[in-house]
């Protein structure tokens, strides 16, 4: 990096770009060899930057954020695991709206375009599932496998889209509160639907009690019914996750004091 940044100190721009180049180009064979090391990850969002600065002093900084977002893309194709890839995409996603200066229509439908239901059928070629399809649709289509905890992280990403103290850092920040109660609803009734085949899966359980929670946030009240419902999910985290059975019963115990 040192050696890096003195050829941006010393050389003409166009020379110091090279070597940047070729730096970007390393990195790519790293995580070609090493697709889920955070390390490169980090390493890449770096030399993409210092990219971005290289451009010739009479011109704007030139965005890489497309091509990157591509990479992102083909990355998570190859290992839908990848929670590095998942990270940056969320990252690009969110440039890329304030770049193209996105209307809320835009954002929303970047969101959700309400075609794809959750328990559709696999899609065999990834790189298809990847191409055109709104985030809520994609995680919903990669949950087919709901044991993988990186796909929880992402969902869990997007979730906090409909939390009003948080909804202004993601990419539909102007949510109406009706529209996000309606979406967690919604989001809580398709995850439901995953429970069958798959009830030892304690990662449905937690995002089933973490939508229930934020709905009612949002909503400024909680039903009996959820309640309820909260209870019965932590009682089953309570047996498919003993080793944090302490962690659940205080939640337990704290949901039943506030309630």
């Amino acid at each position: 990096m040192w050696l890096l940044d003195e050829a941006k100190r010393l050389l003409p721009r166009a020379v110091a770009q090279k070597f940047w180049q070729e730096e970007l180009a390393l990195v790519g064979k790293m995580l070609s060899l090493d697709s889920r090391n955070f390390h490169g990850w980090g390493y890449r969002r770096f030399v993409v930057e210092s990219l971005e600065n290289l451009a010739p002093e009479d011109q704007e900084v030139q965005s890489m954020a497309q091509g990157e977002f591509e990479y992102a893309k083909k990355m998570i194709g190859t290992n839908l695991s990848n929670f590095s890839a998942w990270h940056y995409r969320t990252k690009l996603i969110q440039r890329l709206l304030s770049e193209q200066f996105a209307s809320d229509e835009t954002r929303k439908k970047m969101l959700d375009d309400g075609q794809c239901p959750i328990r559709s059928e696999y899609v065999s070629a990834i790189a298809t599932l990847l191409t055109g399809i709104a985030e809520l649709d994609l995680i919903h289509r990669a949950l087919c496998d709901p044991y993988d905890q990186s796909l929880w992280f992402y969902h869990q990403n997007l979730m906090c889209t409909f939390d009003p103290s948080l909804s202004d850092q993601t990419m539909a920040p102007n949510l109406s509160d009706i529209e996000r109660s309606e979406y967690l609803r919604r989001e809580t009734d398709e995850i439901q639907d995953m429970l069958d085949g798959a009830e030892d899966c304690k990662y449905i359980y937690q995002a089933l009690i973490d939508c229930t929670l934020l709905a009612s946030k949002v909503e400024g009240t909680m039903s009996n019914t959820d309640k309820e419902n909260i209870l019965s999910w932590l009682s089953e985290l309570k047996k498919l996750d003993p080793l944090r059975c302490g962690r659940w019963l205080d939640f337990e115990k704290s949901l039943c004091a506030d309630v």
